[in-house]
């Protein structure tokens, strides 16, 4: 919420440099006369997913600064009542809170529901929603197809999320396929089987499917070919946030030098490593080729429209 209002708030500065977040929401909350220590940011962002980006267009959008502060006001009072302005009566859909679940050695993620979208968030970073699948499903797609001549294909994915990655590959890969999916956190699959499982669509009950509940890294590990394991066809890494550990600390390892070293070894001949991330990392595009792998760095959009945010996926093969 707050970027959205500094994004608002930098559009807008060249005639009214006066507005600004805390201004605008202090305003907010002496009108309502919210009780003392209430925070209309809070009350906001953890209820009402839309009115963050409408408040910022205000900032954006509006013709003068009372104006500006009128309309604020207004959808901010009427958002807190339960009621959305640019909906006339209609009634704002908060968001439910469904389940938490504690990460190892990291951070509490949270299941939201808001419609019919979930989403998983962690602090204040939404990491999964269901509707942005596009560059989850670009991971699996396009790894399958670089692997489309393997015999028998297996495959590994790191981190269930919201199955699309996992939903995908299915859809691409042949019957006599193998498919791991690796994943740490319990709750993470008792909300695919259960609040989220019209969303799953069956994926974990997949015959060519077999759910490991620990880290990928030591699946990696166990299975590399230097230590007499079978290893994979394609590796599918949709952990974390990307090479940066942003859930819990010790992901790190599977984007370090050694950890990627370790994915080389449990690839077999032609086998391609796929790894998505939130954004750009000249760094870790270079740590990649350091460690011996071709690189083919893509962009893709969030949604599976084409639009939304670009995120980036790394395929690197031998």
């Amino acid at each position: 919420m707050r970027g959205l209002l500094r994004y608002g708030e930098r559009h807008w500065r060249p005639r009214c440099k006066s507005c600004n977040y805390n201004s605008v929401l202090r305003t907010c909350e002496t009108t309502l006369k919210l009780p003392k220590g209430t925070r209309l940011s809070g009350i906001l962002s953890q209820n009402f997913s839309k009115v963050d980006l409408r408040i910022g267009l205000f900032f954006r959008n509006g013709p003068a600064e009372t104006e500006l502060y009128r309309n604020c006001l207004a959808f901010a009072a009427r958002a807190f009542r339960g009621t959305d302005p640019s909906q006339g009566a209609k009634a704002v859909i908060p968001r439910e809170l469904i389940g938490t679940a504690q990460v190892p050695g990291g951070e509490e993620l949270r299941l939201y529901r808001h419609d019919r979208d979930f989403m998983i968030v962690l602090d204040r970073n939404e990491l999964m929603s269901s509707r942005l699948s596009g560059s989850e499903i670009a991971l699996a797609e396009q790894s399958c197809a670089r692997i489309a001549d393997a015999q028998r294909p297996a495959v590994l994915i790191g981190g269930y999320g919201m199955g699309f990655t996992l939903r995908a590959a299915l859809a691409k890969l042949p019957k006599d396929s193998h498919v791991t999916v690796a994943e740490l956190v319990p709750e993470i699959i008792e909300w695919a089987r259960g609040p989220m499982q019209e969303l799953a669509a069956g994926c974990l009950d997949d015959p060519r499917v077999r759910l490991v509940m620990t880290d990928v890294a030591d699946v990696i590990r166990a299975n590399g070919l230097n230590v007499g394991g079978t290893g994979y066809d394609a590796i599918l890494l949709d952990v974390d946030n990307g090479p940066d550990g942003l859930v819990r600390a010790a992901n790190n390892q599977l984007y370090s030098t050694r950890g990627l070293r370790a994915a080389r070894s449990a690839l077999r001949p032609g086998g391609v490593l796929a790894i998505w991330s939130a954004a750009k990392d000249p760094n870790f595009t270079f740590r990649l080729k350091h460690v011996g792998f071709d690189v083919e760095e893509i962009e893709v959009r969030a949604r599976s429209n084409g639009k939304g945010a670009k995120h980036v996926i790394w395929f690197a093969r031998d």
